[in-house]
């Protein structure tokens, strides 16, 4: 007989994958683990803690030295907002330090990262640019009535990215700043006093020395009406059927609009009253049946109409 074939050698039992996974947890060691990065994230959340207590106490007390200088309030906040930021970005590089994180790696990954984010945010970035011009250039302050972007507002407070300004009806208008600073800035209360200009016309048959003589006394007698400069009367324009002035006065810039008001009434009023005419616009139409012998367009309907009794009939 012949010898049967010897059997393969039988292969070592491969562990299946939870097994594997098994006994690497078990060979672990926990109490280790925990001691050296339980205390590592400790340490970490309580820099981050105390790091951001830390920051808003200093920003704030910044802003608070600033106000005592006396210095600008929206120079102030502005302040405040960016040295928290910078401060955070401080707190949480020191808290992932403390990890074991390689802060130079960290740096570059953060450069890398924030490269992509400018290309990406360029906008953005134009307006925290526009911001600080805003803060160090200050062409206006917190409460300064001005026109920027092309829209009319009292200054609220001017942010790293956008600027709030309230209007008089008391509605709010938030604007990015890199409009601000590329449109022209007009500033209606960044000096003390205003000059009112009030344009009024008369007749080419009244006095022009009386007309000057009376708006010059009504702008003297007028208590917010400065007395230096003196108000003065100007002849601007020889219209078609007036003469242009112009009373020119000046008053302190919180008084301009009430006494551009009241000098626009007693103009009116005086005029009219001292026998002077303000004079307005005037057409008479004249309307002519060119195909007929010339007569007016009026008398040819009215004599080819006959009244009878309520309803008008042609003629016959």
């Amino acid at each position: 007989m012949s010898a049967s074939p010897a059997s393969p050698p039988a292969l070592p039992a491969i562990p299946t994958q939870p097994d594997v996974l098994l006994k690497e947890l078990r060979g672990i060691d926990w109490l280790q683990l925990l001691e050296t990065w339980g205390l590592k994230l400790l340490a970490a959340a309580v820099i981050f803690l105390i790091g951001m207590w830390l920051a808003k106490r200093l920003s704030a007390g910044l802003e608070r030295v600033l106000g005592r200088t006396h210095a600008d309030a929206t120079l102030g906040g502005f302040l405040r907002r960016a040295s928290y930021a910078a401060m955070m970005v401080l707190v949480i590089i020191t808290a992932l330090t403390s990890l074991g994180v390689n802060p130079t790696s960290m740096l570059a990954v953060l450069g890398a990262a924030g490269l992509a984010v400018g290309l990406a945010l360029k906008d953005s970035l134009s307006n925290i640019a526009s911001g600080v011009m805003l803060i160090v250039l200050r062409p206006f302050r917190d409460g300064d009535f001005v026109q920027a972007g092309g829209l009319e507002g009292i200054v609220e407070e001017v942010r790293i990215f956008q600027t709030r300004m309230r209007t008089l009806d008391n509605r709010l208008i938030v604007l990015p700043n890199s409009l601000i600073t590329t449109a022209p800035i007009i500033n209606f209360t960044a000096k003390p006093h205003r000059r009112v200009d009030i344009p009024v016309g008369v007749g080419y048959d009244d006095d022009l020395k009386q007309a000057k003589s009376i708006l010059l006394k009504i702008a003297q007698d007028h208590p917010l009406v400065l007395d230096e400069p003196a108000p003065s009367v100007i002849v601007s324009k020889l219209s078609e059927s007036s003469v242009d002035l112009i009373l020119l006065a000046w008053a302190k810039t919180k008084d301009f609009g009430e006494a551009r008001s009241d000098l626009t009434e007693a103009v009116r009023t005086e005029i009219i009253g001292q026998g002077l005419n303000i004079p307005y616009p005037q057409r008479d139409l004249h309307v002519y049946h060119h195909n007929g012998d010339g007569a007016p367009l009026g008398d040819i309907v009215t004599k080819g109409v006959a009244d009878d009794g309520d309803v008008a009939k042609p003629a016959t």
